[in-house]
């Protein structure tokens, strides 16, 4: 069985949060359990790419759109969408930066990531999270 919920935020820093609490709130909903990895590493996944979404997103756009997919073998997509064309690029930051370190988070958590492009209307950023085995 896939199970999916999307919704659109406003672009505004306290949406992150909301996304974050969203995203686990289905999940756990769904089945996931409070211990279950999964979990955790879908808030912060998803706070990054929403953040990324605010941060690096087109400043006239008013909304970006947070989905989250069950799969049936128990793995989690998790999908950014928002108007913007550029891609994400990993950097280096340097270490008294405050910032740039996003996608390595997002590399090293997801068993894997990418970029869709919606054409003419932006970009979606998607990460998969693998199913907890015990």
């Amino acid at each position: 069985m896939m199970r999916r919920y999307a919704f659109r935020l406003p672009r505004h820093p306290g949406s992150v949060g909301l996304a974050r609490r969203r995203v686990r709130d289905h999940l756990a909903a769904w089945g996931h359990g409070p211990d279950d990895p999964a979990l955790g590493d879908a808030a912060l996944l998803v706070s990054e790419l929403a953040t990324n979404a605010l941060r690096h997103g087109p400043h006239a756009q008013g909304e970006f759109e947070v989905a989250v997919t069950a799969l049936a073998d128990g793995s989690c997509l998790l999908e950014v969408s928002d108007e913007g064309r550029a891609a994400p690029r990993m950097r280096t930051p340097e270490p008294w930066e405050e910032s740039g370190r996003g996608l390595h988070l997002v590399e090293h958590v997801a068993a894997a990531w990418g970029v869709w492009s919606r054409g003419g209307h932006g970009k979606t950023v998607w990460a998969l999270i693998a199913p907890a085995h015990s």
